[in-house]
């Protein structure tokens, strides 16, 4: 019996936020000073052009959702969020006195947890407290995450004020079983307030998140939140597959059944549903599991060959070197990776002893940088190619072989010095990069590391 191209490609694999990915880092030949040259000079070759993103996580959320993989703390007790903001203050200053100057931040991202946990005032707090240390850079783009249920027009008008022009609110599936299952009960006219509000106030690019593959989801299910999503007319929207990593995650991912999750066919089913309704209503497919309207700055970056991808998703602007900041965010030189520790109390007590949070990372070698550079290219571009001798490796050969069934299915071309992934093969890129991930090739894993792929 013939088996369908998602029987055959539907595996575990990466979802590519990085190279190597994180179980893949070399934690023996890391080092917090290794780190710290790797970040100053990452920082020496931007500053001065395109400035330096920051991600802050702010892991505060008042209840579980059970679809959720990020690291977070459950509590109703916001009395926590000013010594959060104090720690992430002292982390910062710690890393602005390695810089021979102020940093010019061209991007900040808020994310969670739940950013909107925080009151307006802290917010603010925070904020002028990272610009006592830095300046604005030119044409900066901040953004940050919003829960619908708790957000308010105040946090909305105070974040706008301090530059902030881009918010994503988590909406997921509006059918009630399915948010119940989820544990995240959001009635539809709670997206549209706030989005309306956000509207109101100026933002010029409001994004959706929703989410396919999720419990006792069905296809009407997905048109009816496609077709409540498209009357809001959201300016980008991410549209992912849920990751299913109970053995990660621990219990806040058992709280259903697995035969209640759609399954293979069945769940791409609910993408390609999806997908058309999406682009008959005016939204395009950027890079893997993203949308926007032509009138949005992620279109525009991919439609110039200007998008980038790192540890906070999709992006219309590229700097080289990302510091993220709190309990588990991950910093990136290019170079080299550094994560915080995932443990509130340890990262308080790291601080106090005035060290970096760091408790593992990654020094990238030279056949690492140009995996990277592929997989970024595959991502970002849906082809990549080796014309420049600083883009051939060793292996290349070999990846090739791997990739010539793929050819066969007609996910790919490839011809003598390039690889292009067709429309068909979009749906499959995790897999196509997975044949450049010399790190996963050489040593598979033992265990349940990765979601599955389609």
């Amino acid at each position: 019996m013939k088996i369908s191209l998602i029987q055959k490609y539907n595996v575990p694999g990466p979802r590519y936020t990085s190279y190597p990915t994180v179980p893949y880092w070399n934690e023996a030949e890391f080092s917090e000073q290794k780190w710290k040259g790797s970040f100053q000079k990452a920082f020496s070759e931007s500053n001065s052009q395109n400035g330096i993103s920051l991600y802050i996580h702010l892991p505060f959320c008042e209840s579980m959702c059970t679809f959720c993989g990020c690291n977070k703390r459950i509590t109703k007790n916001h009395s926590v969020e000013e010594d959060y903001i104090k720690a992430l203050l002292k982390e910062w200053s710690l890393y602005c006195k390695l810089l021979p100057e102020k940093p010019f931040i061209k991007e900040i991202h808020l994310g969670g947890g739940t950013p909107t946990f925080f009151s307006k005032n802290n917010l603010e707090h925070l904020i002028n407290g990272i610009f006592t240390f830095a300046n604005k850079a030119d044409k900066h783009e901040f953004s940050f995450e919003g829960h619908p249920n708790n957000t308010t027009y105040e946090q909305l008008q105070k974040l706008y004020d301090l530059g902030f022009r881009r918010v994503s609110f988590g909406v997921q599936d509006y059918a009630e079983k399915v948010q119940k299952a989820i544990h995240r009960i959001q009635p539809f006219h709670n997206v549209a307030k706030v989005t309306f509000w956000a509207k109101e106030i100026g933002y010029s690019s409001i994004g959706h998140d929703i989410i396919f593959g999720l419990p006792f989801q069905t296809i009407e299910d997905v048109v009816d939140t496609v077709e409540k999503t498209n009357s809001l007319k959201p300016d980008r929207l991410a549209f992912y597959s849920y990751a299913h990593v109970p053995w990660i995650k621990g219990n806040g991912q058992r709280g259903f059944n697995e035969e209640n999750l759609p399954k293979d066919a069945e769940k791409r089913k609910l993408y390609e549903v999806g997908k058309k309704l999406l682009s008959k209503n005016g939204y395009h497919e950027i890079g893997m599991d993203h949308f926007a309207l032509e009138s949005d700055s992620l279109y525009k970056a991919s439609e110039n060959k200007g998008l980038h991808r790192n540890f906070m998703g999709y992006s219309a602007s590229k700097t080289q070197l990302m510091i993220g900041l709190g309990v588990s965010s991950i910093s990136d030189s290019w170079y080299s990776f550094a994560q915080n520790t995932k443990n509130l109390e340890d990262y308080y007590q790291l601080l106090e002893w005035d060290k970096l949070p760091i408790v593992k990372g990654h020094i990238l070698n030279n056949e690492d940088l140009i995996i990277r550079k592929h997989i970024l290219n595959l991502t970002c571009e849906f082809e990549t190619s080796w014309t420049k001798e600083s883009l051939y490796f060793n292996d290349l050969g070999n990846v090739i072989s791997d990739l010539r069934e793929l050819e066969k299915d007609n996910l790919i071309v490839i011809d003598e010095n390039k690889i292009t992934i067709t429309e068909a093969g979009k749906p499959f890129v995790r897999n196509i990069c997975m044949a450049f991930d010399l790190h996963l090739k050489r040593k598979s894993p033992e265990t349940n590391l990765f979601s599955m792929t389609v």
